[in-house]
């Protein structure tokens, strides 16, 4: 699996590409962090800070902020502080957001589950009417290979409507990223069409309606298995051929279980670099874990303003 000739290199734009145009930007964007007493955000976003990507704005106890900024010798300058204790974290910054003082926010050190709360509030949240997903860029060197998985971390079992809700965030975060009509993997356990695998019939539905001409900015194959989706070498031996077979662009998984056990996997037991973003908001959100590191911070915030600017400029 590790040789060059079993993949195919896909046209997704990689970090080295998002940070480079992030270093070019003309003007930093405001990014309210929820927990940002944490050492990983506060680096993370001096060093962004210092490249002219963002405007910090932590959310937290300052006492505790200012405590870890020290303990790590990091300046604060240029950050602004806004103290807030418990369910009060969440809750402020997606306030930021709305009141459009920042354009993005990013998860620190906070529970998922008290992040989500004040982003979900169907009166003062960030919904938009799409179904909330994460998208997380994969990029592993040694192949040559980048794509997208979703729904790496929020929705548990989407219905056929939210899949494909979630199959488009995914597409645009595609076409952001340098892709014209990006290769889109419905992705299961086997590429044979099983009723007792609901999955696979849902994802041959989802393709036939691509053949007739539904979705036409992407390309869809499925049901397939990882390994068609990701090697070459995995469809000559099994004899399946496609556009989207050892090429996709983006994968899409039935389930919450599915994405997230593969994308940690990944994570965990290869050379890889990625970073994740949260879609279906009315701002993106870098959101990966509380266990991230500086790095993987940093990847996530240079996809997040990739996101921004290819949005279409509000009149």
């Amino acid at each position: 699996m590790g040789d060059l000739d079993l993949v195919r290199p896909t046209g997704l734009d990689g970090f080295d590409d998002l940070f480079r145009d992030a270093d070019a930007r003309r003007k930093p964007i405001g990014v309210a962090a929820a927990g940002g007493d944490d050492p990983t955000v506060i680096q993370a976003l001096r060093i962004a800070a210092d490249r002219g990507w963002v405007r910090p704005v932590l959310v937290g106890p300052e006492a505790r902020i200012r405590e870890v900024a020290e303990s790590q010798g990091l300046a604060l300058d240029g950050f602004r502080i806004v103290s807030a204790e418990g369910d009060a974290v969440a809750r402020t910054a997606v306030d930021l957001v709305r009141a459009g003082e920042v354009s993005a926010l990013m998860k620190g050190q906070i529970a998922t589950p008290a992040l989500m709360a004040p982003v979900l509030d169907p009166a003062a949240g960030l919904r938009t009417g799409r179904t909330i997903c994460q998208v997380v860029l994969m990029e592993i060197p040694r192949d040559g290979r980048r794509f997208l998985l979703a729904d790496t971390g929020i929705t548990v079992r989407p219905d056929l409507r939210r899949r494909v809700d979630i199959l488009r965030q995914a597409v645009e975060v595609a076409q952001a990223l340098g892709s014209e009509r990006p290769r889109v993997a419905l992705m299961a356990a086997t590429e044979s069409v099983k009723t007792e695998m609901p999955e696979t019939v849902e994802a041959d539905e989802i393709a036939r309606r691509n053949r007739q001409g539904e979705f036409p900015d992407c390309v869809i194959e499925g049901p397939l298995s990882f390994d068609l989706a990701y090697a070459t070498d995995a469809g000559a031996r099994k004899g399946i051929g496609g556009s989207v077979v050892g090429a996709a662009d983006v994968m899409v998984f039935p389930n919450l279980l599915a994405a997230n056990l593969t994308v940690k996997a990944i994570m965990y037991t290869a050379d890889c670099r990625f970073g994740g973003v949260l879609r279906g908001t009315s701002a993106p959100v870098v959101f990966m874990s509380r266990a991230d590191s500086v790095e993987t911070r940093l990847h996530s915030l240079a996809l997040a303003l990739r996101i921004i600017d290819a949005e279409p400029a509000t009149p």
